[in-house]
């Protein structure tokens, strides 16, 4: 069976899969168009997130076995076309779901104890104490929404500290030791911290809202380490400046291009520019699961994945 690979990975996927008799080729810079011309040569692909699969490639792709994506989410991909046609989708949640977690967690220590802004201030001959004091993680309420491979990693670094996790998913019965589940009536009323971990789905477009933000009952700070669009970064920075949003930690926005490679290729909207101006505000470039152990635990997961469906294939 040949695979053909368009992105870059760690050097264990080639060479696990030379070694399982699999023929590999490499095509990191042609264009999409070229790509189509010579698909139907392959029986398997692997990508991260340089283009979108969609009908017109499915369509071309006459010998496609399976999909297998480096990475947590497969919404690059028309799923349902490709499950119409007897694709076999891999994806690797479980690679990255340690280094999100982290992450996560990394971020809303850094919010509530304002480490970046006290960085900033000393580095610029400011000794500000009172004006950097922080806040407690102990008896604060953790709410998930999204409670799969990574809410049930940051759900399992919170175990140190005497907070209490919940989570609400649209799921029954995923709740564990590490997090209640619970309506999205008792979430909105009870949490004080908000953690995204949901997929992007058309449930989850826009889920972030001025109408949404305001069924909680409490100030809250927001984490968002799943998905750009799931936020209307409008309305994020609107709960912002009335204080209905404490402060938040985003890896992820709304104007990402849908590959993730890069956001500054347009003038950013108003909102952005107010959270990139705000103290308590913290950004990062989709890196939450990007970490050096993570790039070997994707690439492991989708060779052992390749490995057991083998027999489908």
């Amino acid at each position: 069976m040949k695979i053909l690979h368009l992105d870059t990975n760690h050097e264990l996927l080639i060479n696990q899969l030379n070694h399982l008799g699999f023929t590999n080729h490499e095509d990191y810079s042609s264009s999409k168009e070229k790509i189509e011309a010579k698909i139907n040569e392959y029986d398997g692909i692997i990508l991260r997130s340089r283009f979108s699969i969609d009908r017109q490639f499915l369509d071309t792709a006459t010998n496609l076995k399976f999909i297998g994506r480096v990475g947590a989410g497969l919404e690059n991909i028309d799923c349902e076309y490709a499950q119409q046609k007897g694709i076999t989708l891999i994806a690797a949640p479980e690679g990255n779901r340690n280094a999100v977690g982290e992450q996560a967690l990394g971020m809303l220590l850094s919010l509530f104890n304002k480490l970046n802004k006290a960085d900033r201030e000393v580095r610029s001959g400011k000794w500000q104490r009172e004006a950097n004091r922080g806040v407690e993680l102990d008896g604060k309420t953790v709410g998930l929404i999204g409670y799969g491979n990574m809410g049930k990693a940051f759900a399992k670094k919170l175990r140190g500290f005497d907070a209490e996790v919940l989570c609400y998913d649209i799921k029954e019965h995923v709740g564990d030791a590490n997090a209640k589940q619970v309506s999205l009536a008792e979430f909105q009323e009870r949490v004080d911290v908000l953690s995204l971990h949901t997929p992007q789905t058309p449930l989850t477009l826009n889920m972030i809202n001025t109408p949404f933000i305001n069924q909680f009952k409490k100030p809250f700070w927001f984490l968002n380490t799943a998905r750009g669009k799931s936020v209307v970064t409008a309305d994020l920075v609107s709960a912002l400046k009335s204080g209905k949003i404490l402060g938040a930690g985003l890896d992820v926005l709304e104007y990402e291009k849908s590959s993730f490679e890069d956001m500054f290729t347009t003038t950013m909207p108003e909102a952005f520019q107010y959270l990139i101006a705000a103290e308590n505000v913290l950004l990062t470039p989709h890196i939450a699961g990007w970490t050096m152990e993570s790039k070997e635990k994707l690439a492991q997961t989708i060779v052992d994945k390749i490995r057991a469906n083998a027999f489908k294939l």
